[in-house]
């Protein structure tokens, strides 16, 4: 978690930017958000329909700021 996070600000700090870094740096966020789901919140150890709430909240928004910044670009 640490080291997406100091990958994250690295590229903050050296001013990268185009659409691959923007999509590269919200891909980083949802991994981010996956793996405090799974280990902070503790749906690792969850069975059923309980682990899907919170990945949909994930990947919906995810998908909608992907099409988003692709339209943009385009």
């Amino acid at each position: 978690m640490v080291a997406l996070t100091l990958v994250t600000y690295s590229i903050g700090r050296l001013g990268l930017s185009g659409l691959d870094i923007a999509l590269g740096v919200l891909l980083l966020a949802l991994i981010k958000g996956h793996l405090i789901g799974a280990y902070f919140m503790g749906l690792n150890r969850v069975q059923g329909f309980w682990r899907w709430p919170v990945t949909i909240w994930l990947l919906l928004p995810g998908l909608l700021i992907t099409i988003a910044f692709v339209l943009a670009e385009g």
